[in-house]
């Protein structure tokens, strides 16, 4: 009997979790609470809050728990290519519903709430950015960037278009743009002969 509990309560979290994202998407974020998440899912608050100790942690874990595309990089030999492949995807999840937009209400709730911003950071932004210096540490091995760049400012010049426009213009962000980013970028990458 009690082999059960761990399917039941994973199936529990599951069903917490898709109410927590048809919520947000129907009502927003700002307008989204544990008792109307407990009310859609059958369940009682007690048991969202023994899990979740906050609104914005459990929408991290909800928000995450999507099973959108991996932002992994390529490796051709193009860190070029690379770079714009896995910005495209980037780009492109941002664009779609119902990531983009619970996206940016997560980033939102990260001002405001410490813990939500450490766990989104240590999940989300951390991982992907060891993955994007991964890859240009590749690169500055095999020649095709300076040898002396300082990587993580690179991340840096690489994510705060993508969420300057995300948060601050709320502008589309386009293949073409994301190529003038790069073709700029990479001007100052290469390495000096």
């Amino acid at each position: 009997m009690t082999s059960n509990r761990p399917e039941r309560a994973a199936a529990r979290t599951t069903v917490i979790m898709q109410a927590t994202l048809a919520l947000a998407q129907e009502i927003g974020y700002a307008r989204l609470s544990i008792e109307a998440v407990a009310a859609r899912a059958g369940a009682g608050k007690h048991t969202i809050y023994r899990r979740w100790p906050s609104k914005g942690l459990l929408f991290l874990d909800s928000l995450l728990s999507l099973n959108e595309p991996v932002l992994d990089y390529p490796d051709t030999g193009d860190v070029l290519a690379d770079l714009r492949e896995q910005i495209y995807a980037a780009v492109d999840l941002l664009a779609s519903p119902p990531w983009g937009p619970l996206y940016r209400a997560l980033i939102g709730e990260a001002q405001h709430d410490p813990a939500v911003a450490a766990a989104l950071n240590d999940r989300f932004i951390r991982p992907q950015t060891d993955k994007t210096i991964a890859r240009l540490k590749t690169a500055q091995d095999q020649g095709q960037v300076s040898p002396d760049l300082d990587l993580d400012l690179v991340m840096a010049i690489l994510s705060g278009p993508l969420y300057f426009g995300l948060l601050i213009t709320q502008e589309s962000m386009t293949h073409d743009y994301i190529d003038r980013v790069l073709d700029a970028l990479f001007t100052g990458m290469s390495p000096r002969h």
